[in-house]
């Protein structure tokens, strides 16, 4: 808004300010360090500020005002003093709030004289500041100089409600412009509009300001909390620029403790204000605010707050996401496990305390296994660091649970890693570091890798060995006696095993009884044949008790249970020969009787 169209003839000799004008001074303003020489009658009548303060006599000396709680300075009472002159000015959203200020100050009110400054002020902030957009921006930018009068006058309340409303209007229907500068966003002349267009404009207020708004529509429940969370995540980017690099810029020591305070305050803050939905903002975005929450001091209820917060989300990250130097001076570490274990151990105790039996909860069986991958490509990462201790290497591996690995392939690679980048490693800590290895996780590939691998100690090979071999033994378990006795004696290749030839005996002896049980009594019956079958009997029970003699030798070189069968069969069957011996017996007296008789 431009006033007045007298051109600007102020002019400074010695810090003060004068008016190029026949008509000579009469009245002596002092502001701070700068002395104004102006004159009554053009001041006075807009001013009742300075009607009340000047004595009415035009006789008196000109003592001078001294100004010095003049909102907005010296420029500010400038402004004022150029409207009352008619001098040219331009009012605009930048030094509205200072000018305005001033003129409440000076009561250039409308009781004093129709058309005074405040009035025209208030209708430009009115029609055209809060209109705008970045108008509005700009001038509750300008309150925070002034926060009390500002506060006092509205001047902040009605530009919070401005800039409120136009975030809530949808998309469709913002017609003003706007900054968007996000890397591949080119806007085009009928390109729709983002849902967060609002964030970067935002971001340029103080953080108090900042909470005000995003309080505010917070409390409506119009946007989504993703959306709360990106404006979120662009202030951080904007005025914590350490949590966009890999090294920090809050470990050096050219840092203010004054901008430590600021920035410390600007994290507590946006902690404070992270919706408490899960998914409202990314777990690296948690993850870089919790990496410079030690360099800056912040409060241990933030900390803490954002390790929880980070921990629920924790399957959500990457191995970027953990990739930040250690924020300690005594720690030579690059890397910052700790503020890793902090969070495994806080997702650990969330993911136990929903859910003690979580092994068959597969929603979260899966997230621990997710964030073991996570964790074991960290391992493999922070590996490379030569300063490294193995004690942290191993806590951070064995904080994982055993049901979230179900292989130890990535283990494997981790730890072979630090072998090769710490080859002066002691034996201790070699069996400390593979201690945490489990040999049975392995694929048969790593296995085969790990069995040749020269920086393992010999005992894991050993292992390694050991449980191949019986992987092998278990995989066949009718031949595993035999298998093992060939890797004893070299063999490759032997005949049947004694405990199938004893079965196949037993089975033929048995078979052989009955068959001769048969023959003997159809023998013992028969009375039409002669004496030579009983004597081929005899014979055939001669064979029969003989192969009986090797079966028992045979069978007391098996086993205690087998040995106890054979016995029990080989008493039946010695019964069941004693019956059949005396049946040939009484068969053969039978026939001698006979004989006997016939020849008398």
């Amino acid at each position: 808004m431009k006033i007045g169209t007298r051109p600007d003839t102020f002019y400074t000799e010695q810090a003060t300010r004068s008016l190029v004008s026949d008509i000579p001074a009469d009245l002596v303003i002092k502001i701070n360090d700068t002395t104004y020489l102006l004159h009554k009658s053009s001041l006075l009548p807009k001013c009742g500020l300075l009607q009340r303060l000047c004595p009415d006599s035009s006789d008196s000396e000109n003592v001078p005002l001294e100004l010095h709680d003049m909102p907005g300075g010296a420029d500010a009472f400038e402004l004022c003093a150029k409207f009352c002159y008619g001098v040219s000015i331009n009012i605009s959203a930048h030094n509205f709030v200072p000018a305005l200020c001033a003129a409440k100050l000076l009561q250039m009110n409308e009781s004093i004289e129709k058309g005074n400054f405040v009035g025209k002020l208030e209708a430009f902030f009115s029609s055209c500041i809060l209109e705008g957009w970045k108008d509005s921006i700009a001038a509750l930018q300008a309150t925070d100089k002034l926060p009390e009068w500002s506060e006092n006058l509205g001047i902040t309340r009605k530009c919070i409600d401005s800039i409120i409303e136009k975030i809530l209007t949808p998309p469709p229907q913002v017609k003003w412009s706007y900054t968007y500068t996000r890397p591949g966003y080119t806007r085009k002349q009928h390109h729709s509009v983002p849902k967060d267009w609002w964030t970067e404009d935002v971001s340029d207020l103080n953080i108090d300001l900042f909470r005000c708004i995003i309080m505010a529509i917070r409390s409506t429940y119009v946007l989504p909390p993703q959306l709360i969370g990106e404006a979120l995540h662009v202030y951080a980017c904007k005025w914590l620029p350490g949590i966009t690099k890999l090294k920090s810029s809050f470990n050096s020591a050219t840092q203010t403790e004054e901008s430590k305070t600021v920035r410390r305050k600007i994290l507590e803050t946006i902690v404070s204000m992270i919706p408490a939905d899960r998914g409202s903002v990314s777990a690296g975005f948690l993850l870089r605010l919790l990496s410079i929450s030690s360099p800056l001091g912040v409060s241990p209820v933030t900390k803490t707050e954002l390790i929880k917060r980070a921990s629920i989300q924790f399957e959500e990250a990457t191995v970027s996401d953990l990739l930040y130097p250690s924020s300690s001076s005594l720690d030579k570490n690059f890397y910052d496990t700790e503020l890793v274990l902090a969070v495994l151990e806080s997702f650990l105790k969330f993911w136990k305390r929903i859910s003690p039996g979580a092994v068959d909860n597969r929603h979260l069986l899966k997230s621990i296994r997710n964030v073991g991958k996570l964790i074991d490509s960290y391992l493999q990462v922070v590996a490379r660091d030569d300063n490294m201790p193995v004690l942290k290497f191993v806590s951070l591996a064995e904080a994982v649970p055993a049901i979230g690995r179900l292989e130890h392939d990535d283990l494997y690679e981790a730890i072979n890693i630090y072998l090769k980048v710490h080859p002066d490693l002691s034996k201790a800590d070699k069996k400390r570091l593979c201690g945490i290895l489990e040999c049975q996780r392995l694929t048969p590939e790593v296995r085969a890798h790990a069995v040749k691998n020269e920086f393992l100690p010999l005992r894991t090979v050993v292992q390694l060995l050991y449980f191949e071999q019986e992987k092998d033994s278990k995989a066949t378990p009718s031949s595993k006696l035999q298998k093992s006795h060939d890797l004893l004696l070299g063999a490759k290749k032997r005949p049947d095993t004694r405990d199938s030839h004893v079965k196949r005996s037993l089975v033929n002896k048995e078979e052989f009884k009955r068959e001769e049980i048969t023959r003997r009594t159809s023998h013992a019956e028969s009375r039409e044949k002669g004496q030579h079958r009983a004597k081929r009997s005899d014979d055939r029970l001669a064979l029969d008790l003989e192969r009986k003699m090797v079966i028992k030798g045979d069978t007391e070189e098996i086993g205690s249970e087998k040995l106890r069968g054979a016995k029990e069969e080989r008493m039946s069957s010695s019964k069941l020969e004693l019956d059949s011996k005396k049946s040939i017996q009484r068969a053969r007296s039978k026939k001698s009787e006979h004989g006997r008789e016939k020849g008398r």
